[in-house]
């Protein structure tokens, strides 16, 4: 006797906000709940999104405390009652959050605290995925892995031939290159990888042809 195999989950990715990071949807297609990964900006939007897929968001998680990367995360929490989720390690950049958007010349929209902290191997809302602790751009970046789908969302981890800058609050070379070797090269190669900027890539095109760190 056979089976069906799961639906596959509803995946949408878009640039939002002024630095245009991406903003990525997870839905469960049969419970209809959805997290919401780094709204950057643009709630209106998400929101909008949201509705027309038919979901309801319950977490919104982020893989770090950039501010390019939370923008809207007040607003989203605002007006859907999701909880916040963040790593601990990035509690000092998540409270000087309105310095960062002095720095970049961004407006600062106040942001709540994180009403939980991430944790390696934590299991995601919607039990569909795994958060991943992937630091060295931030000491607290995560990825999120969805080994169903063959889906990564690494953040400002790892990009098309390209790694994360390690030169902002708290970034470490050598973390960062550990965090890809050792965790997301682990992965299927076959997997897609949805950066924080930017187009898709793949795990194996990056562990063959990342300038930066080969697999």
């Amino acid at each position: 006797m056979t089976t069906d195999a799961a639906p596959a989950l509803i995946r949408e990715t878009f640039p939002v906000g002024p630095l245009q990071c991406n903003c990525t949807i997870i839905g469960d297609p049969l419970t209809k709940k959805a997290i919401v990964v780094d709204p950057g900006g643009d709630h209106q939007f998400i929101l909008q999104r949201l509705e027309i897929l038919g979901l309801k968001v319950v977490s919104i998680i982020h893989t770090h405390a950039h501010l390019d990367h939370f923008l809207a995360s007040g607003e989203m929490k605002k007006a859907t009652g999701a909880s916040l989720h963040l790593h601990e390690d990035d509690k000092f950049l998540w409270d000087n959050l309105e310095m960062q958007c002095r720095m970049f010349g961004v407006p600062y929209t106040p942001v709540p605290a994180p009403d939980q902290w991430l944790r390696d191997d934590e299991e995601l809302a919607c039990g569909c995925g795994v958060a991943l602790h992937t630091p060295g751009h931030t000491p607290g970046s995560m990825s999120f892995w969805f080994p169903r789908d063959k889906l990564l969302i690494a953040g400002d981890t790892l990009f098309r031939r390209g790694i994360g800058r390690t030169d902002l609050w708290g970034g470490d070379y050598a973390s960062i290159e550990k965090s890809i070797r050792q965790r997301l090269y682990r992965l299927d190669e076959d997997a897609v990888v949805v950066t924080g900027h930017g187009p898709d890539t793949r795990i194996g095109d990056e562990m063959r042809s990342n300038p930066f760190v080969r697999g």
